[in-house]
């Protein structure tokens, strides 16, 4: 843990901020970021984190003892700085922050407008491709529910094939209704455009308006005689009208609104949102919000808010909320600009909206009450597992910490490893550590392995009288060690295990249980045992084994990912004569990427520190 005296290069930071709205983002010594803040003056707001600690929240004393470095960035408006607070919680997820549970992307129903025979589908990225997007959903789960029940009620086609009309025969969806076959030409673009059209006014929440167009085609084609096609219709505005009586009339007045709802336990919080348009609530979600302890409500409600329409691809005109958010202000100003029009965020005092509020509240309290049965299930499960690997690989005790590790590399070039933790079968993030290959040269998974393992145990401060063979002498702890683990886990068979073993036997933490878990058949090997442990394939300690090697997989694959876009914009701003390392740094402290750098303007490149515009004119020439 970091001390807490500012050091001389904090206070040198410290001394140049400016009394300008921006953004400040916290490291700790790992180089990982663990804070995102906003502020309407940087030089007040920063400063505030390194007086005196007495005065401080738990939370902030805490965040306050990891900080071994910070950066800033200057903004025009307060609403600019909390736009991009909201960006950067959303891209870095740092431990100290509220923030939306899960770092995926949350999943969104697509139409893509530009093709002559659009689909709906699902998309966890939002491109500028002149498609419509509809969401977030919280979960694969309801944004299939919402996929099925469109599919349900409008006849667009599912099939990924060229459509050019000229198909012998329909594919089953035809003859059961869910399609009009253009593959066949059963069907005109204008007719099955105005499929599309319908789905996209059901999806926003219109559905009268969709109705009263079916009524009037099913009209025209009962006049034009064509009594099939109008019989199908009349089917269809039967089903859809069934799908409205059962959507909950929320107001007598006909408005668009999002309505939302908090519950907390913990260091989590539940927000349910209902989205209500016309007079109907179309639809209702929850999702999880982490990293709430000792935050207010305002706070909680203004960090979501921020995050959740940051992405959002509608916002209404009226907000409805449980407690007024700080920065409301800012907010809807933020808010108005997204939508086009103005946004207002409001505090019902009475009334039905102030009804729907307490519904919300009460949604979002029992989804918080049937995801903690889950988790005290999964708990127990988590028990079973813990316990069937202390009985199948022989240990002494149950493994209540346990450690995985896994290299990355393309043919040797940017290696990498990673370490993540499991305590109690479950991940723990803020432990998980990163590391550079530094001696090995080339793609050497086993020489990789013994040095990760060798700068890991390093860490463990050994004092052993006896024999250092002597595995019953237990190892001490320096007072900057990382906790020891009850299992480590290789990722890798006999080689890697081999390596890592022989590297925590010369550190004296032989006493450790180290095992290797094969990819291809989940062999896990034990050193000095011939034959592998093979755990049954519906076994929960199997489960929990694989969800060690796979967490650990993607922690390095992302780390390897970083690193070779560092390399790659390292070596382009190296090919330009005149900038050197310092040079080098303070373009990439300022723009961020050679993106950045390439994007800005002669002028700002010649205002960073150490820039001429001579110098500035050469870096647009060779970017």
């Amino acid at each position: 843990m970091a001390s807490t005296t500012v050091s001389e290069k904090i206070q040198k930071q410290l001394a140049a901020l400016p009394a300008r709205p921006g953004v400040y983002i916290m490291r700790d010594a790992d180089g990982d970021v663990i804070y995102v803040g906003k502020a309407a003056r940087l030089k007040d707001r920063v400063r505030s984190y390194f007086g005196s600690p007495r005065g401080m929240e738990p939370k902030t004393r805490a965040l306050r003892q990891q900080i071994e470095d910070f950066e800033y960035i200057v903004v025009g408006t307060v609403g600019e700085a909390l736009l991009l607070e909201a960006t950067l919680i959303k891209r870095h997820q740092p431990f100290f922050n509220i923030r939306l549970k899960d770092d995926k992307r949350y999943p969104y129903l697509k139409i893509d407008l530009q093709n002559p025979w659009p689909r709906v589908y699902i998309t966890r990225r939002i491109e500028k491709d002149g498609a419509r997007y509809f969401g977030p959903y919280a979960s694969a789960g309801s944004v299939r529910a919402t996929l099925d029940l469109v599919k349900k009620l409008f006849p667009w086609r599912s099939c990924t094939k060229e459509i050019t009309g000229k198909d012998p025969r329909p594919c089953l969806d035809y003859y059961i209704k869910r399609c009009i076959a253009p593959c066949t030409s059963f069907c005109t673009t204008d007719e099955y455009a105005e499929v599309i059209d319908q789905v996209v006014l059901f999806l926003e929440g219109k559905s009268d308006d969709v109705l009263r167009r079916l009524r009037l085609q099913m009209e025209a084609a009962a006049e034009r005689l064509e009594f099939e096609r109008a019989a199908m219709i009349r089917d269809q505005v039967r089903s859809l009208e069934r799908t409205v009586e059962r959507q909950m009339v929320a107001t007598t007045r006909s408005e668009d609104l999002d309505i939302f709802g908090l519950s907390r336990d913990g260091d989590q919080a539940c927000v349910q949102v209902f989205f209500v348009r016309g007079t109907h609530m179309i639809g209702r979600d929850h999702f999880i919000v982490e990293g709430v302890t000792g935050e207010p409500d305002a706070a909680v409600l203004m960090n979501f808010l921020l995050q959740f329409y940051e992405s959002a691809q509608y916002v209404p005109r009226l907000i409805v909320v449980p407690v007024e958010p700080d920065d409301r202000p800012e907010m809807e100003e933020l808010l108005s600009e997204k939508r086009g029009s103005s946004v207002e965020i409001r505090l019902p005092e009475r009334g039905e909206k102030r009804r729907l509020v307490e519904m919300a509240n009460d949604n979002a309290g029992e989804a918080l009450s049937v995801m903690k049965i889950k988790w005290m299930a999964d708990a127990n499960k988590t028990e079973q597992a813990l316990e069937q690997l202390r009985e199948e690989l022989s240990l002494p005790d149950i493994p209540r910490r346990i450690e995985c590790y896994d290299n990355s590399n393309i043919q040797g070039t940017s290696p990498v490893s990673s370490m993540v933790v499991f305590v109690d079968g479950k991940p723990a993030p803020n432990q998980y550590r990163r590391f550079r290959v530094k001696t090995v040269v080339g793609a050497d998974d086993f020489a990789t392995m013994a040095e990760i393992m060798r700068r890991r145990f390093k860490r463990v401060q050994t004092t052993i009288e006896s024999d250092p063979e002597d595995a019953a002498t237990p190892p001490t702890r320096s007072a900057d060690a990382w906790d020891l683990p009850d299992l480590v886990i290789i990722d890798g068979g006999k080689g890697q295990l081999g390596a890592a073993a022989q590297a925590m036997r010369e550190l004296g933490v032989h006493h450790i249980p180290v095992v290797g878990l094969a990819k291809e058949h989940e062999e896990i090997f034990v050193p000095g045992e011939d034959e592998p442990i093979i755990l049954p394939r519906s076994s929960e300690g199997l489960f929990l084994v694989q969800r060690l090697r796979d967490e650990a997989h993607r922690f390095a694959i992302t780390f390897h990912r970083q690193v070779r876009a560092k390399a790659a914009i390292q070596s382009a701003l190296d090919t330009i004569p005149g900038i050197g390392p310092k040079r080098k740094k303070a373009l990439l402290r300022k723009f961020g990427t050679v993106r950045g750098v390439r994007e800005a303007s002669v002028e700002e490149l010649a205002s960073t520190v150490g820039f001429t515009r001579a110098l500035a004119e050469k870096v647009k020439e060779h970017l």
